[in-house]
């Protein structure tokens, strides 16, 4: 990529996307392309097409995708499988027409097999049943990678698939019905030690381990990627058996372990309950980045200060404008 390639950045309100973009803007890129999704529905076949012809990027991330937790993928599997095939096929598609030079797709560690051998290789991909919770989420994304190494094989693109582990950071979902463990547990300890709770509780028994990775790291990792030269990234490309690479840490801890350092971060200081009734998902999910880390990749933000980071932005983002909202109601009264 040059200084002024035209890079469209899809997603880039989302955690991943908007990492993206201020990793790209940091190193000097100048022709960011972006939409909301009010101006562009990507869902939307036409309308995309439209606007890959209008804008002829070059280049392509593609982290836009309807994304969520435990209990948003079981209670909304339809739309989280339709609403990332449509997104997928429009964008990958469009891409291809208008002659885009690289195209990176986000996709989700979900994609590869509840039970694997640990730390996950790229390989173990399609090896076994999947986790129940989020199947439609897991075979959407798995489609989106299938669709990058077809349009590589019959187009003589130059599609990539990357994996990356269980993201947060700024502009991260905190709705505890929707977001991912990490963000609900800043939430909730925060508010229980608002509220001055003697306990908070957590979904599951705590014993499942996950890994976690700052976007900022996960987005210097995808700007290195689309920046390799291009017979470096060709005879990747052939010698993979899928154009997929992982990225992640390397290190995981469990839930319980990671509750704890929330709490300590937020400053919760009451007990913390885990409900036994509420699904654990996976048991074990960490990724073997050998691959990402031959490249001259590491991760840079350890997880307790990217927790801190991210708390800083929920603070900023949502618990100040809450208390602004909560002073005048009580001033003023109900409206």
């Amino acid at each position: 990529m040059k200084a002024d390639s035209v890079i469209y950045v899809a997603g880039h309100g989302g955690l991943a996307g908007s990492a993206i973009a201020r990793r790209l803007q940091a190193v000097g890129y100048k022709n960011l392309v972006t939409r909301t999704r009010a101006e562009l529905e990507l869902t939307d076949a036409g309308a995309v097409e439209r606007f890959f012809a209008e804008e002829k990027p070059e280049y392509v991330f593609l982290a836009a995708a309807r994304v969520g937790g435990i209990l948003a993928n079981m209670h909304y599997p339809a739309q989280f499988i339709a609403e990332n095939l449509r997104i997928q096929t429009n964008v990958l598609h469009a891409a291809w027409r208008t002659g885009v030079q690289r195209l990176i797709f986000l996709g989700s560690s979900c994609v590869y097999p509840r039970d694997c051998a640990q730390p996950i290789r790229e390989d173990y991909l399609l090896s076994g049943p999947l986790e129940l919770s989020n199947r439609p989420y897991a075979v959407a994304k798995i489609a989106g990678i299938e669709m990058c190494r077809a349009y590589n094989q019959q187009y003589g693109t130059r599609y990539l698939s990357v994996m990356p582990t269980n993201l947060f950071g700024p502009a991260d979902n905190y709705d505890l019905e929707n977001s991912h463990v990490l963000p609900a547990l800043i939430r909730k300890l925060h508010e229980a030690k608002q509220r001055g709770n003697a306990e908070a509780v957590v979904w599951g028994s705590g014993a499942p381990r996950r890994e976690f990775l700052y976007s900022d790291d996960m987005a210097d990792a995808c700007v290195l990627l689309m920046s390799l030269p291009g017979a470096q990234l060709d005879r990747l490309l052939r010698d993979w058996s899928a154009p997929l690479i992982n990225i992640g840490c390397g290190v995981d801890v469990t839930i319980r372990e990671l509750a704890q350092i929330v709490g300590n971060v937020v400053g919760f200081e009451g007990h913390l309950r885990f409900d036994l009734s509420k699904p654990d998902g996976t048991p074990r999910k960490v990724l073997d980045i050998s691959r990402i880390s031959g490249l001259g990749w590491s991760p840079k933000i350890a997880l307790a200060r990217g927790i801190e980071l991210a708390y800083g932005d929920y603070l900023e983002r949502f618990a100040r404008v809450e208390s602004k909202r909560t002073a005048a109601f009580t001033e003023q009264g109900p409206a």
